[in-house]
Formats: structure tokens, C-alpha cells, sequence
């Protein structure tokens, strides 16, 4: 017996007892990146489905509104990097440890240009963090510095909406 074709691509086609139902999509965490998209980083009403994996190995996702593609690090630090994810954590660790650049370069086999280029994103992103935390929930800097310590002291007293909360915050502009 042969399965019916959909006209929708994206849709996944079950039969059963020859009745057609769409199977429901798995919940991701990923919103519309594209600043043109009706849906630009909203949760509710997004369409943003997984579409394999593209050239450096980076899972692709696809926003059936815009119809446009977009990797899972977009829009956070590790965008565009060609070092690994682990490499990276590792330099940061040692800045961190407060190692200088030339000595994280000795330490890692890594050029210093590319730390310093490495820590300027960091900081633009930690900077655009806390910016987007001023301006749309009303803090004050000195109340999100807070926050972060309260955070990283308190993970696991959370309420299970708070972590949730936490966590969709992580994956949308932290991508920890």
C-alpha cells in the first residue's frame, strides 16, 4: 500500500487505519533570527522547524514564515567561530583564572589576535545582553549583575517556571 503524498514538503504523513494525520512537531527552543520575519524572536505562533545540518556540521533550522534558514548559534557568540565550542569554553577559563592573552596563546596553541577577537564578541554580547535586560524588563545594570550572581549561587532553589524561564533566556541570547 502506497502512502499518500502531502502537498505540504515539511509535513510528516502517518496512515493509520487509512486515515491521514500530520504527526505534531517536536517542540525546539530556537525563534525566527531574521529581523525581517513577522516572527523575529517571538515564542508564541512560531514556525521554525529542524532542516538537517549545514557545511561545518552546525544543525540548521527553518522559519516556514520568511522562509529563511539559520544555524543554532546565530545570534550569539559562537556565531561564525571555527574554533570549537570546547576550545572556546577553555580560553575562557583561563581569562577568567585571570591569564593574560599571551599566556592563554602559550598555553592553548592559539593566536592571540584571535583571543582578543574572541573576548571583543564576548563583551558586545554580554553588553547587548544586559542592554536588552535594562531596556525591556526595566532593570537598572546594578540589578542584572545581581541577578546573575543570584543565578549562578541559587540554580537549584529555582521554582521549575524560573528555571524554565532561565533556560529559554540561555538558549535565546546565551547559548550556554
Amino acid at each position: 500500500m502506497s502512502r499518500p503524498r502531502s502537498k505540504n514538503p515539511f509535513s510528516y504523513i502517518l496512515v493509520s487505519r487509512g486515515d491521514i494525520m500530520s504527526r505534531p512537531r517536536s517542540k525546539n527552543p530556537f525563534v525566527c533570527q531574521n529581523k525581517n520575519c513577522s516572527f523575529y524572536q517571538k515564542e508564541p505562533g512560531k514556525e521554525v522547524i529542524k532542516k538537517g545540518i549545514n557545511h561545518s556540521g552546525k544543525k540548521q533550522f527553518l522559519c516556514l514564515h520568511c522562509k529563511k534558514y539559520f544555524v543554532e548559534t546565530k545570534g550569539t557568540p559562537m556565531y561564525n567561530k571555527k574554533m570549537s565550542e570546547r576550545k572556546i569554553k577553555q580560553i575562557c577559563k583561563c581569562l577568567v583564572e585571570k591569564q593574560g592573552i599571551r599566556a592563554v596563546e602559550r598555553t592553548l596553541h592559539v593566536h592571540r589576535d584571535t583571543i582578543s577577537k574572541l573576548l571583543d564578541d564576548l563583551a558586545t554580547h554580554a553588553s547587548a545582553m544586559t542592554d536588552h535586560l535594562v531596556k525591556n524588563l526595566g532593570m537598572q545594570s546594578y540589578e542584572v549583575d545581581e541577578l546573575w550572581t543570584f543565578v549562578k549561587k541559587n540554580k537549584k532553589i529555582l521554582s521549575p517556571n524560573a528555571k524554565h524561564g532561565l533556560e529559554e533566556l540561555k538558549l535565546r541570547y546565551l547559548h550556554v
